[in-house]
């Protein structure tokens, strides 16, 4: 029988030298003798199968504790166990990827709007897609308040996305609804905030749709100014003759750290529903 070093064992099977005495202290593969004063490790290369299957075991990503007690106890019930659960974990892992992926590419698409949305202060009238908002109610009428409530209202909002199991990713760029009613009295009065959700990871009894459509808008660089500019666009639509046909709605573009400072720096899309006569 031809011994092996644990070089030539590494070299063989491409590992290293730390990787077979780490086996060695954990139990999962030893050297079959030893020299003089344990100092020498040499390895029977029949012993390779072990280590292939080690090896194996970690791709499946197994840890090296249960890989020890499978090679140990050469269960098929616990192995599969252990891959059912490792499997479970992988799902659970793929669901949060897709979920960062998106609050990523959700990120991006703020800062292109922002780059691309018109100064403080344009009224445009833009045709905008269909949307699915998360809304709730918070019994706090901010437009009475500053911005240390709207703070406020917005932990609110954090702690019902996360008892309601949404993904914390929405939790950014938050607007808030002036129901139609109030709007065409002029008068400011809202407790409801909302967040624009996925489909893909909302489920649909806490979904509200709002409907594509022809939206009149106005843009806005600050939170003291919105009132002023809802009001313009008001004056704006009577001007122009169209029909409000839905709620205000308040949507930040973007919360970037460019904008502002010492508190949250929004740009706003202020946004009136409309139709021609």
């Amino acid at each position: 029988m031809q011994w092996l070093t644990i070089g030539q064992m590494a070299k063989l099977n491409q590992i290293s030298e730390q990787t077979l005495r780490l086996y060695d202290k954990k139990g999962l593969l030893s050297p079959s003798k030893r020299g003089d004063g344990n100092r020498y490790r040499y390895y029977d290369i029949k012993q390779s199968a072990v280590l292939d299957m080690i090896q194996y075991m970690k791709s499946l990503g197994m840890n090296l504790r249960d890989i020890k007690t499978q090679l140990d106890n050469k269960d098929l019930d616990y192995l599969g166990n252990v891959l059912h659960q490792k499997q479970r974990q992988i799902q659970e892992q793929i669901g949060d990827l897709k979920m960062q992926r998106r609050a990523v590419e959700r990120t991006l698409e703020s800062f292109e709007r922002y780059r691309a949305a018109p100064r403080d202060g344009t009224i445009v009238l833009e045709y905008i897609g269909g949307r699915q908002m998360y809304c709730i109610d918070t019994h706090n009428n901010f437009y009475d308040q500053g911005i240390e409530v709207y703070e406020e209202i917005l932990r609110e909002l954090r702690n019902r996305l996360s008892q309601d199991k949404l993904p914390q990713i929405y939790f950014c760029n938050a607007g808030t609804i002036l129901r139609q009613k109030n709007l065409l009295a002029g008068h400011f009065y809202s407790t409801e905030v909302f967040v624009f959700v996925d489909r893909e990871f909302a489920p649909p009894d806490l979904i509200t749709v709002i409907p594509p459509g022809n939206y009149l808008c106005i843009y806005c660089d600050n939170f003291y100014k919105e009132k002023e500019y809802a009001l313009r666009l008001l004056e704006q639509s009577k001007q122009e003759g169209y029909i409000i046909c839905g709620d205000y709605l308040c949507e930040t573009i973007a919360e970037l750290p460019v904008i502002g400072s010492g508190e949250r720096g929004m740009f706003l899309r202020l946004q009136i529903p409309v139709k021609f006569h």
